[in-house]
């Protein structure tokens, strides 16, 4: 906000500082009424996913559409914020410090290459550290569990073998381990991801999966 010690004596400086106040009051309008419609579209979201079942919107399209309203939401509101010189009023959320504690952790230690004073060459030792935590994810990976069963024969009796026997399967004849099998079902029914999105997955290694074969 100005002071009266900040307002120039020229009246065409004036003038020009006054139309520069007016624009910014428009600007900011502009984004005050694009928050509300904003917000008026997550509220009938909002009431079209707790109010009476419809069955004209696909679920998983709804949420990616309130995603979508949401983050326009965010950034029109910081804009408006940024426009009036106000701190913006949800700040933003962090995760710093509440990585769960029962994630694998690998450290990795960035130390200096010389340990001797550049000041005098004695020998450093250390006095404390600096730790960060940063979330990593490690994509999904197939892999091929071969199976080998060596077959013994005797060397007297020569009409002998012997084998251990196969290990059972849950497809008989087919390809997939328990793993395999439990990814498919909780993929499908907890995280709703249908089974031709699934076959995509799979298809960007390299691993031709029907979706037919899946749904068998």
């Amino acid at each position: 906000m100005l002071m009266e010690a900040d307002l120039p004596n020229d009246v065409e400086a004036l003038h020009a500082l006054v139309l520069e106040q007016a624009r910014e009051l428009d600007v900011l309008k502009v984004f005050q009424t694009e928050v509300e419609r904003l917000k008026a579209i997550i509220d009938a979201l909002q009431r079209h996913r707790f109010g009476r079942r419809s069955e004209q919107l696909d679920p998983d399209q709804f949420e990616l559409a309130l995603e979508e309203v949401e983050t326009a939401l965010a950034e029109a509101e910081h804009a408006c914020a940024r426009a009036s010189g106000a701190p913006a009023e949800r700040p933003r959320k962090t995760n710093r410090g509440s990585l769960p504690v029962h994630l694998e952790r690998i450290e990795q230690v960035v130390d200096v290459e010389d340990k001797a004073c550049p000041c005098c060459g004695g020998a450093l030792h250390q006095i404390g550290e600096d730790v960060a935590e940063r979330l990593d994810v490690v994509p999904t990976t197939f892999r091929v569990l071969v199976t080998r069963r060596p077959r013994y024969g005797c060397r007297s009796c020569e009409s002998t073998i012997v084998q251990a026997p196969a290990p059972a399967r849950i497809v008989e004849g087919g390809i997939p381990t328990e793993a395999l099998i439990a990814q498919v079902l909780v993929a499908k029914y907890a995280d709703h991801l249908p089974l031709y999105r699934q076959a995509q997955i799979y298809a960007r290694q390299g691993i031709q999966l029907d979706r037919s074969t899946l749904a068998d």
